[in-house]
């Protein structure tokens, strides 16, 4: 086996792939990235056994077909500490060695016949939706999911998909976000009635896959596992084991609560500047609305109090709610700073919810007064 390669382009891919791959296993040829090289295309393939993935390169050139090993850690080091441009990964009857015009590299060789197959996309029934569109529904609510909590069922993102709708929810019981947006059913896919729970790592993997923001993601959801493809990516993981609670109930009724729209940048700007004197023990951060302007205001005993004012198109009776400052912040981090949104509030012993016109909403409980 022999290619020669741009050495940033591949050093891109190569990272995604080795995302996959575990640091450490009981089953050392998983410490590899397998590279498959054939019909003018290269194929990088990685798997920790819950989740892997193959990624297509074309833009290289393969002299030689064939497969090989890749050490994640060797093969990584050399890519991004190498200054040669571009470099020959060649696999040689006592080697694989990695060339370039100032640089070499011998490394042991593995046996690629040793490495699990990871699964090809072979389905025929899926859902389809745009890769813009699917970046941002993972953006907007993986990071609200609980990697640490003993509810398995919160450490990864629910999916839910009909004829031509998709919504991602996330929540670690504090908050909860969710996005919906548009796609298409293939082949009679139906994912009704199916507990989707994709986990943290398989989502953020795929988001940096993805690279072509006017590609097609197509999604084959199964009763244990998922599997994404783009045209350039496919990848494969375990779904979390269990039933996701019952998102639906813990959206707040909109009677009663008072709306004020307003634009990402001041509102965040202003949230920022207040939590300057909060400390972790301490993150309750009062938000005051009324009389055309909205007061932040923070304090805390050993660091000081912050008030920070700007003005909103909202005059009505004085609505006041304390939130944990972080967590209206991760809001605002997934949105560009010139987007409208809402926020919808009702009292300190109602949750406030956010919501933007194109799908997103987001759930934070209040908390008590310091």
């Amino acid at each position: 086996m022999k290619i020669v390669c741009n050495r940033d382009k591949f050093l891109h891919a190569f990272q995604i792939a080795a995302a996959v791959a575990p640091a450490r296993s009981p089953k050392e040829v998983l410490t590899n990235v397998k590279m498959e090289a054939r019909d003018g295309k290269v194929t990088l393939m990685a798997t920790d056994m819950d989740a892997g993935i193959r990624l297509e390169l074309d833009d290289l050139q393969v002299l030689t077909p064939g497969t090989a090993l890749l050490p994640v850690q060797k093969v990584g080091n050399i890519l991004r500490e190498c200054n040669d441009d571009t470099l020959t990964i060649e696999l040689t009857e006592n080697s694989l060695d990695v060339l370039g015009a100032n640089s070499e590299f011998h490394l042991p060789r593995g046996n690629p016949d040793e490495f699990p197959s990871v699964v090809s996309f072979n389905e025929n029934a899926y859902f389809e939706v745009n890769a813009r569109l699917f970046k941002e529904l993972v953006k907007r609510t993986v990071f609200a999911t609980d990697v640490e909590s003993t509810r398995y069922q919160l450490g990864g993102v629910l999916f839910e998909m009909d004829d031509e709708s998709i919504t991602t929810v996330a929540t670690d019981g504090r908050r909860l976000a969710c996005m919906a947006g548009k796609g298409a059913s293939i082949g009679g896919f139906k994912n009704s009635g199916m507990s989707t729970i994709v986990p943290t790592k398989t989502l953020q993997l795929m988001e940096r896959s993805i690279v072509d923001s006017d590609d097609i993601v197509c999604i084959a959801a199964r009763s244990n596992d998922i599997l994404i493809r783009t045209s350039r990516c496919t990848i494969y993981s375990r779904l979390v084991e269990g039933r996701y609670p019952n998102w639906r109930q813990v959206m707040p009724s909109r009677e009663g609560r008072t709306k004020i729209d307003g634009l990402v940048g001041p509102f965040f700007s202003a949230i920022r500047q207040a939590s300057i004197v909060a400390d972790a023990e301490s993150r309750g951060v009062e938000f005051t609305f009324g009389n055309g302007s909205l007061v932040v205001a923070a304090r805390t005993a050993d660091v000081g109090q912050s008030r920070i004012e700007i003005p909103i198109e909202y005059t009505g009776e004085m609505v006041k709610i304390t939130m944990d400052y972080r967590y209206v912040m991760d809001f605002f981090k997934v949105l560009d700073l010139d987007k409208s949104f809402s926020i919808e509030v009702k009292s300190n012993a109602e949750p406030a919810m956010f919501t933007t016109e194109d799908g997103y909403t987001y759930v934070v409980m209040p908390m008590a007064r310091q």
